[in-house]
C-alpha cells in the first residue's frame, strides 16, 4: 500500500476522531482496530481501501492505489478538518463564558466530517430517532442489499457503500426502518442520482440548508447535520439536537427550546459547528 502523510494546520488529536469513527463504523465498509481506522472508498471511478492512523501529531494514510492524487488528499483533509484554524476558533468561542471551560478542556477540537456527502446524508436519515448503534446496524443492512463487494477485501472491510442509483433501486423491505423512512431514503437517493449537485456545498450555509430541506425526508435537524458534517459548513448548527439542548440546560435542569438554543448560539458565529462539537463532546463525557 502507498503511504501519504497529512499534516494539520495546528495541534491535532486523533483520539476524538477514532472514538467517533469506532462508534459509527458501518459493518462491511469500516472497521477500527486499536488506533487504526480502515474503510472502503470509491474515487475517480475506482474502488479501494484506505487505512488511517496517527503519526507524530499528523495522520498517516495507507491506500491500496499507488496514485493518491489531489482529489483524495483534499477529501481526506476536509474529512478530518485538517485545515481548520483551531487557534482562531478557540479564541472566538472562549469569549463566551459557557464555552470557555469546554474549550479549555478540549483545545484545538476539530469537527469530524465524512468521506462522502451522500453517505452522510443517508446516515442522517437512517439515524433519525434511533440510537447510534441502531443506525450503524441499519446502514450495514443497506450495504448488504445494495453495495458492491470489494474485489480485494481488507480484513473486515469487504464492501463499498452504495451509489445513489444503486440505493434508489434497492429492495429495502423488512430492513428494520419505518416505511416512511424507507421511502425517504429511496427518494433522497433518487434525487441525488438525478442531480448530484444537490450535495455540492456553496459558500452560503443558509442556502444550502434550504436546498437540503427541499429533499424528501430532510427536516431542519437533518439538513443542519448534513451541512455540518457532509458539506463542512463551519457555521451549521442543529439547534433542535437533543444532545445540544441537554448541554444547554440551565441550573434548574430546564432545556431551552430550539428557538432559544438558536438565539443562544448567535454569538458563536461563524463557528457554531465547533460550538456544537464542544457541546456534544462535553455531553458524551458526563
Amino acid at each position: 500500500m502507498a503511504a501519504i502523510r497529512l499534516d494539520a494546520s495546528g495541534p491535532f488529536d486523533w483520539g476524538p476522531f477514532i472514538t467517533f469513527l469506532a462508534a459509527r463504523a458501518i459493518p462491511g465498509v469500516e472497521s477500527v482496530d486499536g488506533n487504526r481506522y480502515r474503510r472502503s472508498i470509491r474515487i475517480g471511478g475506482a474502488v479501494g481501501t484506505i487505512e488511517v492512523g496517527p503519526a507524530d501529531g499528523s495522520l498517516e494514510v495507507l491506500i491500496d492505489r499507488s496514485a493518491a492524487g489531489e482529489l483524495l488528499v483534499g477529501r481526506l483533509r476536509r474529512w478530518f478538518d485538517l485545515d481548520a484554524d483551531v487557534a482562531a476558533i478557540d479564541d472566538s468561542l472562549s469569549r463566551d463564558p459557557l464555552l470557555a471551560p469546554l474549550v479549555a478542556t478540549r483545545p484545538g477540537l476539530r469537527v469530524p466530517g465524512a468521506w462522502d456527502p451522500f453517505e452522510l446524508a443517508i446516515r442522517a436519515i437512517v439515524g433519525q430517532q434511533i440510537s447510534v448503534a441502531g443506525a450503524r446496524t441499519i446502514a450495514g443492512r443497506l450495504v448488504e442489499r445494495a453495495g458492491d463487494r470489494l474485489p480485494t477485501p481488507h480484513g473486515e472491510v469487504i464492501a463499498v457503500f452504495p451509489r445513489p442509483e444503486q440505493l434508489a433501486s434497492a429492495d429495502l423491505d423488512a430492513i428494520g426502518m419505518p416505511g416512511a423512512r424507507v421511502r425517504s431514503t429511496v427518494a433522497l437517493a433518487a434525487a441525488v442520482a438525478d442531480d448530484p449537485s444537490l450535495l455540492t456545498p456553496t459558500a452560503d450555509v443558509d442556502a444550502d440548508v434550504a436546498r437540503l430541506r427541499s429533499l424528501p425526508g430532510v427536516g431542519e435537524w437533518t439538513a443542519q447535520y448534513i451541512a455540518l458534517r457532509g458539506l463542512r459548513h463551519a457555521d451549521a448548527f442543529p439547534a433542535s439536537d437533543l444532545g445540544i439542548l441537554r448541554a444547554l440546560a440551565g441550573p434548574d435542569g430546564r432545556r431551552p427550546t430550539p428557538a432559544e438554543a438558536l438565539a443562544r448560539a448567535e454569538p458563536w458565529r461563524p463557528f457554531r459547528a465547533y460550538a456544537a462539537q464542544h457541546l456534544w463532546s462535553a455531553g458524551a463525557a458526563t
